[in-house]
C-alpha cells in the first residue's frame, strides 16, 4: 500500500476545505485554530498531552481532529482548539 506523502499542513489545510464545503462556510470564517504534527509514536502522545495540558478541553474544545500511523512508525495528526477561551 502507498503511503501519501503530503506534509501535515496541507493534510489541515484540506480537511478544513472538506467540512467548510460540507457546512457552506469559508475557510477563512472558520473559528478553529489546528495544529498538524507529524512525529514518532511517542513523542505524538507526549506533544497530544502537552497540548490537552495547556488547552484544556473544556475551555478550548481541543480535541484531535485527524490522525493516522505512517510509515517507521510515526504518527501525522491534527489539533483543533478555539483560540482563546472565553
Amino acid at each position: 500500500m502507498a503511503v501519501d506523502r503530503d506534509n501535515p499542513g496541507d493534510l489541515a489545510r484540506r480537511a478544513a476545505e472538506r467540512r467548510s464545503r460540507r457546512s457552506g462556510r469559508s475557510v477563512e470564517a472558520d473559528p478553529w485554530r489546528r495544529e498538524s504534527f507529524l512525529l514518532p509514536r511517542l513523542l505524538a502522545r507526549e506533544k497530544a498531552r502537552e497540548l490537552f495540558e495547556r488547552y484544556p478541553k473544556a475551555a478550548y474544545m481541543t480535541e484531535i481532529e485527524f490522525w493516522r500511523e505512517c510509515a517507521d512508525d510515526q504518527i501525522e495528526f491534527v489539533v483543533r482548539r478555539l483560540p482563546t477561551a472565553d
